[in-house]
């Protein structure tokens, strides 16, 4: 079993080297507080992965702990907003606190992938999210309708960046 699971680590560790990078580099004139992060977001856009595949009505959630961990509870429902509910519970971190935006994520015991706050505005109402390779990319807001001017401003920012925004699947929100 520990040579399967060393064996799934190092294939996953490999096609992640020739996946296209995304630039993390470009500076985005944002502050960023923790504790203004905090609380609900609904997704209004992603790409396809299989851990939110099919889902709708996605939000997430964000709750500090007393131990400076961030709770994450990501919620959703199967194909339509009638459909069956899903939950996942995970933590979040912000390994370097010089670079508060860029947190590790994990829902499942140590591993943790890297979710980079991109971009944000002042207001904290809506959010571009990515990883460290292009595969992750997702659109986030307060309410959950966005309306078409800052949507296409944040596909713009996730273009120059280096993401294939052709690639996002819109989710469904309730009106």
């Amino acid at each position: 079993m520990k040579k399967i699971f060393l064996f799934l680590i190092g294939l996953f560790t490999f096609a992640q080297q020739g996946k296209s990078q995304p630039d993390q580099t470009i500076n985005s004139s944002f502050n960023f507080e923790l504790n203004n992060y905090m609380g609900k977001w609904y997704e209004i856009a992603r790409f396809d992965h299989f851990f939110e595949r099919g889902l709708q009505g996605v939000t997430a959630t964000y709750t500090l702990r007393p131990d400076g961990y961030v709770k994450v509870l990501n919620r959703g429902f199967k194909d339509s907003l009638n459909g069956k509910y899903s939950e996942a519970a995970g933590k979040a971190k912000i390994p370097d606190p010089s670079r508060p935006r860029n947190l590790k994520v994990s829902f499942f015991w140590i591993f943790y992938s890297p979710y980079n706050i991109l971009e944000l505005d002042q207001n904290y109402q809506y959010a571009l999210i990515g990883s460290s390779s292009s595969d992750y990319l997702w659109i986030l807001s307060r309410t959950p309708q966005m309306d078409e001017k800052t949507y296409s401003l944040l596909l713009e920012k996730a273009r120059a960046r280096g993401y294939d925004t052709n690639q996002l699947i819109k989710v469904i929100q309730p009106e």
